[in-house]
């Protein structure tokens, strides 16, 4: 599935069995960049697909389904790796480290790094133009585990995704949305626009279709982990006027059970 920005491409493939593998290609200078190497095989086969040639790649954080295959694709196609500066040490052959603030060029296109650390330490996400490369930090209608950072940093990275502008659209490495609306439902059960979503939801999946990319607008009116400081949600979980990085952590923990 390929998609333009303006004039930039992004294609949007399968990988392993449930993550999704995205380039990024600008055709002003012919740079492509991969956002992660969850499989090698699929990435190649994509690259052949579109006629591009692989330049970069992108890390968000150090996991085996995001780096694993970083040193068998730089030996492949000779491109550079850039990855998170707090896991540097973890991300296999990286070239560049970069952390919150600094910005990243794909030819013409220009990404900032978000640091949205909490599922691992060093997370970062590429924000560029309206279009959001996440990995495990947000989901349609979840966020990652928090398997390395806080409850307090995993809450602060989603604000920072949350204040991206109107429209933003999100793409996240799993297609985890069908699993994430049966416990959203759990925890916002009166919210109609989550209600509607999870229709349209259903009928993606029974066409074998994709949830992702998904929309940040969309994830601030149904995606409970986003939602924590919402009057009603605090209510269904007996937490009325309890600090909202509290409420998240007592719906992550809740998730992690579910």
């Amino acid at each position: 599935m390929s998609k333009e920005i303006g004039a930039i491409e992004v294609h949007q493939f399968s990988c392993l069995s449930d993550n999704y593998g995205f380039l990024v290609h600008e055709p002003q200078s012919g740079e492509t960049a991969c956002i992660d190497t969850p499989e090698t095989a699929p990435i190649m086969a994509a690259l052949d697909e579109k006629g591009w040639k692989l330049t970069q790649i992108w890390n968000t954080h150090h996991h085996y389904d995001h780096a694993g295959n970083n040193e068998e694709i730089k030996r492949l196609t000779g491109c550079t790796i850039t990855g998170p500066a707090g896991e540097a040490d973890k991300i296999p052959a990286i070239d560049r480290a970069v952390d919150d603030g600094d910005v990243v060029s794909l030819g013409a296109l220009e990404a900032r790094i978000l640091n949205v650390g909490g599922h691992t330490l060093g997370h970062i996400a590429y924000h560029m133009d309206g279009h959001a490369f996440v990995g495990d930090s947000l989901f349609a209608l979840g966020c990652g585990r928090v398997f390395e950072g806080t409850m307090a940093q995993m809450w602060g990275s989603l604000q920072k995704l949350t204040a991206l502008p109107d429209g933003t659209k999100i793409y996240c490495a799993h297609e985890y949305t069908a699993g994430n609306a049966a416990f959203a439902v759990t925890i916002d059960p009166e919210n109609e626009a989550l209600k509607q979503r999870i229709a349209e939801i259903g009928r993606l999946r029974e066409q074998g279709l994709p949830t992702v990319p998904t929309e940040i607008t969309l994830e601030r009116a149904t995606n409970p982990f986003l939602r924590a400081g919402d009057g009603a949600v605090q209510a269904h979980l007996n937490m009325q006027g309890a600090a909202a990085v509290d409420v998240f952590a007592e719906i992550r923990q809740r998730k992690d059970n579910f």
